[in-house]
């Protein structure tokens, strides 16, 4: 997992240098963080930290913040707040069960099986073709490795393979390449 946050560190390092080459895409993406949206062009270019970077790319991903999206993708036992990168536009055209708990939510993909996701401090149940909606093959060993918990799963490691997947998919500008 270590990997895929150095390379999102990565993503921020030229998201840094592209804002000062004054790169119009770049400077539009720091302008989405609240502390940085009304200042003039000067005040800008002088205001822009590795730090903002950092959160721009989190934001992007879903999370509200670098150390969320740290302890997230790294799998911290701690983290409960999973950010909306697991249900983009477009995916409430399929069925899914919402539930605000957790033991609801299991019980329930124990019943009926699924795959079983998170959605900020919420969890819902999906079928294989909301997964090929998400970009990742429902097929992938790693669901298995997962016990199909997103939350919760049986190896944190293959999480954080299919995090990967998933960013690679939905997010390739917030990755170094």
């Amino acid at each position: 997992m270590d990997e895929l946050i150095q390379e999102l560190k990565a993503g921020a390092r030229i998201l840094h240098r592209r804002t000062r080459e004054r790169d119009a895409d770049a400077l539009r993406r720091v302008r989405t963080l609240p502390e940085l949206r009304s200042l003039d062009e000067a005040d800008l270019e002088d205001a822009i930290r590795r730090r903002h970077c950092l959160s721009v790319i989190a934001r992007e991903l879903g999370f509200g913040s670098w150390p969320q999206a740290v302890a997230v993708l790294r799998g911290d036992r701690d983290a409960e707040d999973f950010g909306t990168l697991l249900y983009p536009a477009g995916a409430d055209a399929h069925w899914n069960i919402w539930s605000a708990s957790y033991d609801e939510a299991e019980r329930i993909r124990a019943e009926h099986g699924g795959y079983l996701l998170a959605y900020k401090r919420h969890f819902f149940i999906v079928d294989r073709h909301f997964i090929e909606t998400l970009g990742l093959d429902p097929e992938d060993s790693d669901w298995e490795a997962l016990g199909r918990d997103w939350a919760r799963p049986q190896q944190v490691n293959a999480r954080g393979r299919l995090y990967a997947k998933l960013i690679r998919v939905q997010a390739p500008a917030t990755l170094a390449r």
